[in-house]
């Protein structure tokens, strides 16, 4: 066993705490899931806390954590921690649905791929993709088109895709043992209405990600985020406040406190 191996593994019981519905000091703990190490932040049900960012108070694309922590800070409050929220264009502005304090930013996307015909379908254009919201008492994940249908009244919502896990079962487009491997970042819905957002450290295809999500931390509901170089994770408990490779990210989940 290496030696991240090794603190990951030692981690693990704090996280089974957390889990357990347990007091944690911290939202965010290294876990593994048959073998693969992850970082699982957790927000529990009812918190008001969790919020979006995308653009700063010049009307600029943050594109890294610091640019919001700084922020924050001078609210007086403190970033505890912060993903990226979606995929995005290169100007950083979301692909699809994205409401920021009750107020719709971008509409909801239902073209079908923004790519050539005969080329691979882009992972947001999976079938289907979904959005993350929270309205006026919890936070909820439902496909675009379901959402679309239903219009909730929502304080936030980001749309990605594709959808991980749909009422306790796996996407039925993911491929067991496929070798199209990446990190991954995803957010779910979990038992008690519990949000638990996940990236993987290693690369990792979807069904076992999908998996993670479903098997391990006991969400019925997941959406994918993000993958590759556009996963990232703030997290000052754990010393981390990464970087995308795109050259910044898009819209990011923040927990404020």
């Amino acid at each position: 066993m290496n030696f991240r191996r090794g603190m990951i593994a030692a981690a693990v019981v704090l996280g089974a705490a957390t889990f357990a519905g347990t007091a944690a000091a911290e939202p965010c703990v290294q876990d593994t899931f048959e073998s693969e190490a992850y970082i699982v932040c957790t927000v529990e049900k009812g918190s008001d806390h969790l919020r979006l960012f995308w653009q700063n108070e010049d009307g600029e694309p943050y594109r890294d954590f610091s640019g919001v922590a700084e922020s924050i800070k001078k609210s007086g409050q403190n970033l505890v921690f912060a993903v990226n929220a979606g995929m995005y264009l290169t100007d950083f502005s979301p692909i699809g649905l994205y409401v920021e304090d009750g107020k719709e930013l971008r509409p909801a996307s239902t073209a079908r791929s923004d790519g050539p015909p005969d080329g691979p379908v882009p992972n947001f254009y999976k079938k289907p993709n979904g959005v993350f919201f929270i309205d006026a008492t919890s936070a909820a994940i439902l496909p675009t088109q379901e959402f679309l249908k239903r219009r909730p009244d929502v304080r936030l919502a980001t749309q990605s895709g594709p959808m991980l896990v749909i009422d306790n079962k796996l996407n039925p487009i993911f491929i067991v043992r496929s070798t199209d491997k990446t990190r991954r970042g995803g957010v779910g819905i979990c038992g008690d209405g519990v949000v638990r957002f996940a990236i993987s450290e290693d690369r990792v295809n979807f069904h076992d990600f999908a998996r993670l999500f479903r098997d391990h931390l006991a969400c019925p509901n997941a959406l994918f985020l993000d993958g590759g170089r556009g996963v990232g994770l703030y997290s000052p408990a754990l010393g981390r406040n990464d970087n995308s490779w795109h050259g910044g990210f898009g819209p990011m989940f923040g927990l404020v406190e």
